[in-house]
C-alpha cells in the first residue's frame, strides 16, 4: 500500500517539501509507537544485533492476546509507513531506524509463531485437525483464490466475524490459536518475511509427518526385499501398510492440507501449496512405492486376495488423494496413485489368468468316492467367492481387458431371454467381471465334466455331476456371486441339475422301476423287483450326495416312483407265500432313507 501516487509525485517539485514533511512526520509516530510498545515485550538486549538470543514474553498466551494482537496492529503501521517513505523520500533519516525496528520485532514474532506452533502441537495434530469441518476450510480455500476482499480489512487483519464463522468451530482445543498462527503468517508475509515464517511451519510439521509415520510402523520396502520375505510375513506387511494408507491419507494428509489452509488463507495460493507440498510430499510418494512394489511380486493365484485388498484401499481413497494433494507441485502424488492402481490391476489380471490356467491343468485321476463333490470344485467356488467379495475392484481393473469371452448365448438367461441391463443387474454378459467369473465357472464346469468319464457307471457319472453343480449353486446363493451372476444364471444351471438327476434315477433305479409293470403274473413281478431292487440297493449304498437338501429329494423321488407299485401289489398278496413277499413297505423305505450317506447302508433281508 502506498501513500501517494508515483505519477503525482512526478509532476510537481513543489509539493516535494510538504511531501518530505508528511514523511517524516509519520514515520516518526510509527518508529516512536512502535519502539515504546515493542520495548514492553522484547528485551533491551535484543536490540545489540551481536545478540544471538532474546528474552521472550508470550504475547498471544491467553492472559496477553489482546497484547498480541496490538502488538500485530503496531508492525502493520509500521510496515506501511516504511512502504511510503521508501516511495517518496528514501533519504528520510528515520529510515534505518523503523527498518531495524522491523527486523528486531519479526525475529520476536517468528519465535512467537514457532513457540504457538509448538506449545499447540496437541490440538494441532493431524488427527484433531482432520476432524474439523471441513466447510470452513473449502471456504477459506475459495475466496482467497478468488481474491476477495471482502473477508479481511485492507490491511490484511482478520476481522472478529471472520474468526467466529470460519475459525471457531474446531474441536477439543483453543480455537484461538488457529487464529493466533493465521494473524501471525499473514503480518510477517506481507512485512516481506515469508520465508521465515514458512521455513519454521515446514520444519516443524514435516516433523510431524515423519514421527507419525514412524509411530504407525511404516516400513519402506523395495522389490528385492519383497521377493525375499516369506508369503506370510509379506500378507503382514501388506496389511500395516494399508492400516498406514488410511490413516495417512484420512487423517495426517488431510489434517495438515486443512491447517495449511486456514494458516496461510489470507496469503498467496502459492504459500499454501509450498508449505503442504514440502511438508507431505515425501512421505505421500513413499507411501505409493509400496502398492507398485507389491504389483511386482511373483504372480500367483494365492497373491491375488492381499493384492486386491492394496487395490482397494487405494480405490476408496482416490477422491480422497485428489482433494487433498490437488496442487500443481502435488501433481505426483495423484499419478503415483493412479499408476499404484494400474499396476496392481494388471497383475490381478495376470494372477486371474495364471488361476483358470492352473483350472485347467489340474490331472487328479483318481475318482471322488460315491460320487461326491470334487476338492478342485470346493477349492475353485471358494476363490471364486471371495473374488466376488471385490466386485467394485474386479469391476474396475476388468474394464475394457476383454471384449467377449466365448460363453453361450443363453448362459445368463432362462429360456434364452434376458432383458436386464447393466444398472439394474449386474449379472448378466454385458458385465465384464460378471462374464469374467461366470467363466471361471464354465472352465471349472468343463473340468468336472471331463472328470465325470473316469467312473464306469454312468449313473455314477450323472451323480457326480449333479453334486458338483448343486455344490457350485449352494456357494453362489449364499454369496456376492448371486448378485454379480444374477438369479437368471442360477435358474439355468438349476436346470442342469434337475437334468443330471433325471438321468442319474432313470439310469439308476430304471430296472426296478420297470419291473413292476412286467411279467405275466404278481409272484414273477415281485420276483423281479426283489432282484432288481437287491442289486440296484447293493451298488447305490455306498454312493453319496452331500447335500442334505438333494439328498432327500432324490430319496423321494424314487420312493415316489417304486412305493405306489409296491405297496398295491403287498396289499394285493397273500400273507406268508414263502420268498416272493421279501419286503415290506416299510422295509422299502428304511432301506431308501439308508441310501446316499456313504456309510454303505444296511443289507436287504427277508422278512419271512
Amino acid at each position: 500500500m502506498v501513500l501517494l501516487k508515483p505519477s503525482t509525485l512526478s509532476k510537481s517539485s513543489k509539493l516535494r517539501p510538504q511531501q518530505d514533511g508528511f514523511s517524516e512526520s509519520l514515520i516518526g509516530d510509527s518508529v516512536e509507537a512502535a519502539d515504546a510498545f515493542i520495548r514492553q515485550w522484547v528485551s533491551p538486549h535484543l536490540y545489540d544485533s551481536s545478540s544471538s538470543s532474546c528474552s521472550l514474553y508470550s504475547l498471544f498466551s491467553a492472559e496477553n492476546r489482546g497484547e498480541g494482537r496490538r502488538f500485530l496492529d503496531v508492525l502493520r503501521s509500521l510496515h506501511y509507513a516504511i512502504q511510503s517513505v521508501v516511495l517518496v523520500d528514501p533519504g528520510s533519516a528515520k529510515l534505518p531506524q523503523a527498518q531495524e525496528l522491523m527486523r528486531t520485532a519479526m525475529k520476536h514474532l517468528e519465535k512467537e509463531f514457532y513457540r504457538v506452533l509448538k506449545s499447540n502441537r496437541r490440538f494441532l495434530d493431524p488427527e484433531s485437525v482432520s476432524g474439523w469441518s471441513s466447510g470452513s476450510s473449502d471456504s477459506i480455500t475459495t475466496s482467497r483464490s478468488s481474491g476477495s476482499a471482502s473477508d479481511s480489512g485492507s490491511d490484511g487483519e482478520l476481522d472478529s466475524s471472520e474468526s467466529s464463522s470460519e475459525l471457531g468451530n474446531e474441536r477439543g482445543g483453543d480455537a484461538d490459536a488457529i487464529l493466533d498462527l493465521k494473524m501471525i503468517a499473514d503480518c510477517m508475509i506481507s512485512s516481506g518475511y515469508e520465508k521465515d515464517c514458512v521455513k519454521i511451519y515446514k520444519k516443524l510439521r514435516r516433523k510431524i509427518i515423519v514421527e507419525a509415520f514412524s509411530q504407525l510402523g511404516f516400513e519402506k520396502l523395495n522389490s528385492a526385499q519383497m521377493q525375499k520375505l516369506e508369503w506370510e510375513i509379506l500378507e503382514k506387511k501388506i496389511k500395516s501398510c494399508l492400516r498406514v494408507a488410511r490413516v495417512a491419507i484420512i487423517t495426517l494428509f488431510n489434517g495438515e492440507r486443512i491447517l495449511c489452509d486456514r494458516i496461510f488463507s489470507s496469503s498467496s495460493v502459492s504459500v499454501a501449496e509450498s508449505s503442504f507440498a514440502e511438508i507431505t510430499l515425501q512421505s505421500a510418494l513413499n507411501l505409493f512405492i509400496f502398492p507398485i512394489t507389491v504389483a511386482k511380486c511373483r504372480k500367483t493365484a494365492e497373491k491375488i486376495f492381499p493384492t486386491l485388498d492394496v487395490y482397494q484401499t487405494i480405490l476408496h481413497l482416490i477422491p480422497k488423494i485428489e482433494q487433498i494433494f490437488s496442487y500443481d507441485s502435488t501433481a505426483s502424488v495423484r499419478s503415483q496413485a493412479a499408476e499404484s492402481l494400474e499396476k496392481l490391476g494388471e497383475s490381478v489380471n495376470a494372477m486371474m489368468i495364471e488361476f483358470q490356467s492352473s483350472i485347467t491343468k489340474e490331472s487328479s485321476k483318481s475318482p471322488i468316492p460315491g460320487g461326491g463333490v470334487h476338492q478342485l470344485t470346493r477349492y475353485v467356488m471358494n476363490f471364486i467367492v471371495f473374488l466376488a467379495d471385490y466386485s467394485d475392484s474386479l469391476t474396475a481393473i476388468l474394464k475394457d481387458k476383454e471384449s467377449s469371452l466365448p460363453l453361450p448365448e443363453d448362459y445368463f438367461s432362462s429360456g434364452g431371454n434376458n432383458n436386464n441391463n447393466d444398472e439394474e443387474n449386474p449379472g448378466n454378459a454385458g458385465s465384464t467381471m460378471a462374464a469374467r467369473l461366470a467363466w471361471l465357472i464354465l472352465v471349472l464346469l468343463c473340468k468336472i465334466d471331463a472328470k465325470s468319464r473316469i467312473y464306469s457307471d454312468s449313473a455314477l457319472s450323472y451323480l457326480f455331476l449333479a453334486n458338483n453343480l448343486r455344490y457350485i449353486l449352494i456357494k453362489v446363493r449364499a454369496s456376492n456371486l448371486r448378485v454379480v451372476l444374477g438369479d437368471d444364471w442360477v435358474a439355468n444351471h438349476e436346470v442342469k441339475v434337475s437334468q443330471y438327476l433325471e438321468k442319474y434315477e432313470k439310469m439308476a433305479w430304471g430296472t426296478v422301476v420297470s419291473s413292476l409293470t412286467r411279467g405275466s403274473t404278481a409272484e414273477e413281478t415281485l420276483r423281479r423287483f426283489n432282484d432288481a431292487f437287491e442289486e440296484a440297493y447293493k451298488r447305490h449304498k455306498t454312493w453319496v450326495v452331500p447335500d442334505p437338501k438333494l439328498r432327500d429329494e432324490i430319496k423321494a423321488s424314487i420312493a415316489k416312483k417304486i412305493m405306489p407299485g409296491y405297496t398295491g401289489f403287498y396289499k394285493r398278496y397273500p400273507v406268508g407265500s414263502g420268498d416272493i413277499i421279501r419286503f415290506t413297505p416299510e422295509d422299502l423305505n428304511n432301506y431308501i432313507s439308508d441310501l446316499y450317506i456313504g456309510l454303505g447302508g444296511s443289507v436287504p433281508v427277508s422278512t419271512n
